[in-house]
């Protein structure tokens, strides 16, 4: 009798971990190459010992060949990517704000390492990913994540994937609202942009004689950490407020 329940309450934990372990390995956050693996694994096997005393009804029984066990394991880790990697999509809008922000301010060639994205990038777009990350765990929207985590286990059945169509829709449309996102951090800077390259042209047209382009570069960096330091508290509340958006589609609540 001991070991039947055993095994039973072992398969339905990996199979819980199978979903909540995914999750934790792309999110923001907890997913970082510089947060260290066993502290991750820590955090990713409390919260399965936490969810699986809450959702062990509404997991299967445990299939009798390997094959109906590696398709019921697949779905949860599909499941996992799908959360985990909506909350990523959401940051890497941050990420493109930031490129857009350096093109158009001429730090574009200012390349630092981005630890969101595991790459280099421009320094606008390293600061805004490293402070939306911070503003989560200020802000508490991590235990929002959590609960998140959770509630998966409503919006997605274990053992049924959701159709591909609604699928590739949804993911479609958490890219569609990234790219929105960013362009909307960034549009200040397209106005100036734009508006500082027409003032510069019109002036290299009326005094050719005059090396525009030393006299223009300082004041283009300055004015755009200006306009930086004036719109970069609105950018990062945009974006917790996306961020939060989508943690509440999982959750059944838009």
């Amino acid at each position: 009798m001991l070991e039947e329940f055993l095994n039973v309450n072992i398969f339905a934990f990996l199979l819980v971990f199978a979903r909540i372990g995914t999750i934790f390995m792309t999110a923001p956050g907890f997913g970082e190459g510089f947060v260290t693996p066993r502290l991750r694994l820590s955090i990713a096997l409390s919260v399965t010992f936490l969810i699986t005393q809450f959702v062990i009804d509404k997991l299967p029984l445990q299939p009798d060949s390997v094959i109906e066990l590696l398709l019921l394991l697949t779905g949860e880790i599909v499941i996992g990517l799908i959360f985990g990697g909506a909350l990523r999509i959401a940051l890497s809008a941050l990420h493109i704000g930031g490129t857009i922000i350096a093109q158009q301010s001429g730090l574009a060639a200012a390349q630092f390492f981005d630890p969101a994205q595991m790459t280099q990038g421009a320094v606008t777009s390293s600061f805004l990913t490293l402070m939306g990350m911070t503003m989560i765990f200020v802000t508490d929207i991590h235990h929002l994540f959590i609960q998140g985590t959770y509630a998966s286990y409503t919006l997605f059945e274990v053992g049924k994937l959701p159709p591909f169509g609604d699928l590739a829709s949804l993911v479609s449309g958490f890219v569609a609202g990234s790219f929105k996102l960013g362009f909307q951090i960034s549009a200040p800077f397209l106005v100036y942009g734009l508006t500082f390259y027409i003032g510069v042209g019109l002036i290299n047209r009326l005094m050719p004689q005059v090396q525009i382009f030393f006299v223009a570069m300082p004041l283009q960096i300055m004015l755009a950490f200006s306009i930086f330091a004036i719109t970069s508290g609105a950018s990062i509340m945009w974006f917790l407020a996306y961020y939060e958006q989508i943690i509440m589609r999982f959750l059944g609540e838009i």
